[in-house]
């Protein structure tokens, strides 16, 4: 199984949380007081991440890591559930309303790629990932991260702000950090644009107006299935962290709760 962390009271609707890559469960500590009113949340830490460290998966990663994540909810006693994944758990979440779309409530994708269109695309991707998967086997972790947070996604991130990720992150297994970057890299994934047209449940999209990248992404995605945008003010790639109370003012409606975002 996958280590888990649960907030809530267990006989509200179920709310699954996956983190994005480097992460672990304790990054969407900044919503859960106010969902953890509304909804049981169990926070996920993915494989090779957190205490999910010893988990490794095989190349290509997508469907053991869905069968993973899918023993630990058995095990929660966890049927139907809402589900929320951050860019590299946004794409385990498309895999998991494609393998188990009866069991999802609702779909929540931050700042997630649903899939590289071209050959030629896929093929670059993999050269891309490959010399990254080698920095990381090759580095000591700070050294990577500080690296990591220079690509141009991340270019709103303060000096203080980069800082503080690197300094969280590096505490992590290098073994399982890198066998999940190469279980999980986008050259493997298929082609998902048209799921939520096809995957029965409500499907909606969350990006940062500073990520240029995601909102064009966002933006051609809408134009082509069954998804619902919503722009995040004053956030980059990761808005629900950049800004949590905006987040949760798209999130809640979306999640069918009434409830008020409060301060």
């Amino acid at each position: 199984m996958l280590a888990y962390q649960c907030t809530g009271d267990k006989q509200q609707p179920k709310l699954v949380l996956l983190h994005g890559f480097l992460g672990n469960g304790s990054d969407w500590l900044p919503l859960l007081p106010q969902l953890s009113q509304h909804f049981y949340c169990i926070a996920i830490d993915l494989p090779g991440h957190g205490n999910s460290g010893a988990q490794l998966v095989p190349e290509p990663g997508f469907k053991a890591t869905v069968e993973l994540l899918l023993q630990t909810l058995d095990h929660l006693g966890v049927n139907r559930f809402h589900l929320l994944g951050y860019s590299l758990g946004g794409r385990i979440a498309l895999h998991v309303a494609q393998m188990v779309p009866q069991r999802l409530l609702s779909l929540h994708l931050e700042s997630c790629h649903p899939g590289l269109l071209t050959v030629a695309d896929k093929e670059q991707r993999a050269v891309n990932d490959t010399q990254w998967a080698t920095r990381l086997a090759q580095l000591p972790l700070p050294q990577f991260l500080t690296l990591w947070y220079q690509q141009p996604v991340f270019a709103e991130l303060s000096a203080d702000e980069r800082a503080r990720l690197i300094q969280r992150r590096s505490h992590q297994s290098h073994e399982g950090l890198l066998a999940m970057f190469r279980a999980t890299s986008l050259a493997w994934q298929q082609d998902l644009h048209q799921l939520p047209t096809s995957c029965g449940c409500p499907v909606h999209y969350y990006y940062g107006q500073q990520d240029a990248k995601f909102s064009a992404l966002a933006q051609r995605w809408q134009t082509r299935s069954n998804i619902h945008c919503h722009a995040i003010a004053a956030a980059g790639h990761n808005s629900h962290q950049a800004n949590p109370q905006q987040f949760l003012a798209a999130l809640l409606p979306a999640l069918g709760s009434s409830a008020e975002v409060t301060p």
